[in-house]
């Protein structure tokens, strides 16, 4: 009987997403060959032009590896860039067989991100200790998760919104909890229903999920070169660690678990290993 009951549960989960795809809800993936958009600022994505070779060369950002894309006439990198990055020149170091390592630069421009003042439970901003063990053992655990990368190249640099629903709070966003300032927000949250389904924004393959002190029930998949997403304050976890996953498969719920205000999705997108804002993988790449 309980296993009929689950059945009938995933089929019915099932059901909600086909209707929301069919009803234009749910963005769909576009042509698998289209780059993210540029946009060269903390918390965004530079495009490096990486010039013509046989095999495709090698490239890291503060020592960790990007993503390159491409074939022999050209290849690029893609390049995350970290919220914390000072405006200004830096660069990519670029690694060819049989030949010295060449720096390839691009310029991170100012940006201006806007600030939210919100009221959450004391408990969720002045840590008990206990609280604070936990999130520090956590903490590690997730900065592990983070370093996940596989050299497969992904099927696609074009991402599907994950659920249905208005974006709430933007990337960026400078968030001040009890008027104590906190590091911006390194995701996009979309406020909808409890119950609402969450699929995967891309194939991949699942390698984590947990209950975790702020994020709540919480999803990672990794979709190679370096190309990581997490979803964040789910009410229930339909995957588990291991599980390979096509874009649009339902893997959870949207829910209200971890510190939240109500329930919403919180989508974030890793890029070696720098969170960006997830905007620049849904929208058309008009910026190159």
């Amino acid at each position: 009987m309980a296993n009929a009951a689950r059945s009938g549960g995933l089929q019915r989960f099932v059901l909600r997403v086909v209707l929301l795809v069919a009803a234009g809800l749910l963005a769909r993936p576009a042509d698998a060959t289209e780059l993210p958009a540029q946009r060269s600022v903390p918390g965004g994505i530079a495009l490096v032009d990486l010039g013509a070779s046989p095999e495709p060369p090698r490239a890291s950002f503060d020592a960790t590896p990007v993503m390159i894309v491409g074939g022999p006439s050209r290849w690029t990198a893609v390049v995350g860039i970290g919220l914390d990055a000072e405006p200004g020149e830096h660069h990519i170091d670029v690694r060819r067989p049989g030949v010295p390592v060449e720096r390839k630069t691009f310029e991170v421009r100012t940006v201006r991100y806007a600030e939210q003042r919100l009221k959450v439970a004391p408990g969720k901003v002045d840590l008990s200790p206990a609280d604070l063990a936990r999130y520090e053992r956590e903490r590690d655990h997730l900065a592990g998760v983070m370093a996940t990368r596989n050299d497969a190249e992904p099927t696609s640099l074009r991402l599907l919104q994950p659920t249905a629903g208005r974006r709430s709070s933007s990337f960026g966003l400078r968030r001040v909890f009890n008027d104590q300032p906190r590091r911006p927000h390194s995701g996009m949250d979309i406020a909808a229903p409890l119950g609402t389904p969450v699929v995967a924004s891309a194939a991949g393959r699942v390698i984590d999920t947990g209950d975790y002190f702020f994020n709540g029930k919480t999803i990672w998949l990794d979709h190679g070169g370096g190309l990581l997403t997490m979803y964040c304050h789910l009410s229930a976890i339909e995957v588990e660690a291991g599980d390979t996953v096509a874009a649009g498969d339902p893997i959870g719920a949207v829910g209200a678990t971890g510190r939240v205000t109500g329930p919403h999705l919180h989508w974030s997108v890793s890029l070696n290993r720098k969170m960006v804002d997830p905007a620049w993988f849904l929208e058309a790449a008009a910026a190159r």
